[in-house]
């Protein structure tokens, strides 16, 4: 099979010749392990661990930044770089939130939002035929309140949730139009060639859901369920992120937003238990992840990862499951610690999910 072939058989609920894989990686750990491997480039690299990689199509913007600010990206939100404290790569963090002091709906209206007609949907056709035809194709994306807590900040978009519910349906519902209608366009554009719409929401802390379930249903899932009707219906599944310990909302995600694919499967957080999640959605969702990289991946030794594989595969035997780590893996992860993760699955994992 092909790894695209993987991919499509496990969502069909058949049997693939081996569980698929994927990866979620920094820049700075994918040069770390082209580096180790002798590998040109990623590509190489799946294939010699062999990596059933998404890939996946986004369209280019003729406009980056925002007609307020040149130095701020096009939500007005300005980034720098950070280094991390041991010097392996860097990362970005928001430097501002433009609507931190908006005090009214009509002020949310008066921001200069972007607008669909700036991305550029025609080099999609082009986007896709450079990427392998022997992939799964992953197109669109919708995560929201991350963006809302840019624009206004942590704390402050908490307390919108309760207290400023005017001001939260105002941004949620010009960032949900704004995605929306760029992602009709690039579902549109990608019809027949995409296979799966990602999207999410950071919906769990590490003990605990990150906020109430009235807010959850009130101001998320409504508008999630209008984005994957859509994608739906150019045909595609939907691939949903959320961190955390979101073992309450998963019957929500399921039925009313209708995911196909659950990452990253977090299973050292309370209620997020491989065994638990294979009892009571087995039969409805595919899971994707559940290699830690909390402790496991970056702390442990090869041999413990190689136990944790067989342990998933024993565990998901049942059930269908991509392997992957699961979150994006750091610089700090020992390169012998992702080869075994990918040796492991590859010479264990024929059985495949039933």
């Amino acid at each position: 099979m092909t790894s695209r072939e993987r991919w499509l058989a496990v969502l069909a609920g058949e049997k693939p010749d081996r569980i698929p894989t994927d990866i979620w990686a920094t820049p700075e750990t994918h040069r770390k392990l082209q580096r180790a491997l002798g590998c040109r480039d990623e590509r190489e690299v799946w294939k010699k661990l062999h990596i059933d990689a998404a890939v996946g199509v986004q369209p280019p913007r003729k406009v980056s930044s925002h007609p307020d600010d040149a130095k701020a990206d096009i939500w007005g939100i300005r980034y720098r770089s950070v280094a991390y404290a041991d010097g392996a790569g860097v990362y970005r963090e928001c430097e501002n939130h433009p609507l931190a002091h908006v005090r009214n709906a009509a002020e949310v209206h008066a921001f200069r939002w972007p607008r669909p007609e700036d991305c550029d949907f025609a080099a999609i056709p082009c986007l896709l035929d450079a990427l392998p035809r022997d992939h799964v194709v992953f197109c669109g994306g919708y995560e929201p309140f991350l963006l809302y807590c840019y624009l206004r900040g942590m704390e402050q978009a908490m307390v919108d949730l309760v207290e400023n519910e005017e001001i939260a349906e105002a941004i949620l519902g010009h960032l949900f139009d704004y995605h929306y209608r760029v992602n009709e366009r690039v579902c549109e554009a990608a019809r027949g060639r995409a296979d799966v719409f990602g999207m999410g929401e950071d919906l769990g802390a590490q003990d605990s859901l990150l906020m109430g379930l009235r807010q959850i249903r009130r101001y998320f899932l409504p508008n999630q369920k209008r984005m994957a009707d859509m994608a739906r219906s150019y045909g595609l599944r939907i691939f949903y992120h959320s961190d955390g310990a979101i073992r309450a909302v998963l019957p929500d995600l399921i039925a009313v937003t209708g995911i196909d694919i659950l990452n990253p499967v977090q299973w050292r957080c309370p209620g997020m238990e491989r065994e638990g999640l294979v009892r009571e959605f087995g039969r409805r969702v595919v899971f994707h992840g559940a290699v830690d990289n909390q402790q496991t991946l970056p702390f442990g030794t090869p041999a413990e990862v190689r136990r944790e594989v067989l342990d998933s595969i024993a565990i998901f035997r049942d059930a269908r499951w991509i392997c992957a780590p699961c979150h994006t893996l750091q610089p700090t992860t020992p390169v012998e610690n992702i080869v075994a993760l990918y040796e492991t699955i590859h010479e264990h994992g024929r059985s495949g999910p039933s």
